[in-house]
């Protein structure tokens, strides 16, 4: 039975595997260039780029000769998707397909059996390539998380555990969508539309509301220049900022027309934007979740995800078992 699924599945296992191998060995090599920009290690230097001169100086080279690449890697979320829709969509299409179901389930291997086999294998090929190239995309981004901490949505979609609950829910609907529309191709096109769908609706709407937001608010600084009162009071430059602007002395919070009312007439007063916010009692607010909270969050997402992925696999048994022809 091994041996079968190999022969089915030995080109998608190869090509993936080939691919993750290339991208892997660039970003170890381009990664060891970037971690030797920091003598000390780049996690030496987090949250000191504004106090630390060394590490400042690190942080300069690395946007200046890095930079590009840390925005080509925010595409690099999809990876887990295409692993995860690229062995998930032939493993029942392919078969319904070719019409090789005939032999594979008149055979002295039990179609359950089968099933299993070839889900366990395929699955466990995903979360194996999944994981290594996360690990891998992790450390290279090191320098970049101590800069900029991990809740940014570049990091957070490819670090830690989500990546591979990503590829399994992609897994999951090209099996399902094999089975129903029994087409490899627009199998993998409706996983990769789900993905898109399910991730972006996600992180916008339920990714903030895993835990209540903290809220923080300062009365605006009285000293300083007129640039100093867009200043924030932000809790840490790891954290993730939902929002933030200014609230009046009841702390009900301005709208942008109303702070641009207050900012002109400052101006046409002359006076220091700083006291003139202060006068009036205007305070600063900032609506963050705390760095700390990263783990917590990634074990939510990734456990939704694998929830659905694990729903769409039970309708795939029940397909199969129901014989589905």
């Amino acid at each position: 039975m091994t041996w079968l699924i190999w022969r089915q599945h030995r080109t998608e296992v190869c090509v993936l595997g080939l691919l993750v191998g290339m991208f892997g060995i660039a970003l170890l090599v381009l990664g060891t260039q970037a971690h030797d920009l920091f003598p000390g290690g780049p996690a030496r230097c987090a949250g000191e780029a504004g106090i630390n001169e060394d590490c400042a100086a690190s942080f300069r080279r690395l946007d200046e000769e890095y930079g590009y690449i840390e925005n080509l890697l925010a595409g690099f979320y999809l990876v887990p998707v295409v692993i995860g829709a690229f062995l998930g969509a032939p493993l029942l299409a392919r078969e319904l397909e070719d019409g090789t179901w005939q032999l594979a389930w008149t055979q002295a291997v039990p179609r359950m059996r089968w099933l299993a086999a070839k889900l366990a294998a395929l699955a466990g090929v995903t979360v194996t390539l999944t994981a290594l190239f996360t690990a891998v995309l992790t450390w290279f981004r090191q320098p970049f998380d101590a800069w900029e901490g991990r809740f940014q949505y570049d990091a957070f979609d490819v670090e830690g555990l989500v990546p591979v609950a990503y590829a399994l829910f992609a897994f999951g609907v090209a099996t399902a969508a094999g089975a129903i529309l029994r087409r490899s191709l627009p199998a993998f096109g409706v996983a990769f539309g789900a993905f898109l769908a399910a991730r972006m609706s996600v992180a916008l709407l339920a990714r903030p509301a895993y835990a209540t937001p903290l809220t923080t608010m300062e009365p605006v600084p009285v000293g300083g220049s007129k640039d100093q009162a867009g200043h924030r009071p932000a809790p840490s430059f790891a954290d993730w900022m939902i929002e933030h602007g200014y609230a009046d002395a009841t702390g009900r919070r301005l709208s942008g027309t109303e702070y641009y009312e207050l900012e002109g007439a400052a101006n046409r007063a002359g006076t220091n934007l700083n006291q003139f916010l202060h006068a009036r009692g205007i305070q600063q607010f900032e609506v963050y979740h705390p760095a700390d909270r990263f783990w917590t969050f990634q074990l939510i997402e990734a456990a939704l995800f694998v929830a659905v992925a694990a729903v769409l696999i039970g309708v795939v048994v029940w397909r199969v078992r129901r014989r589905m022809i």
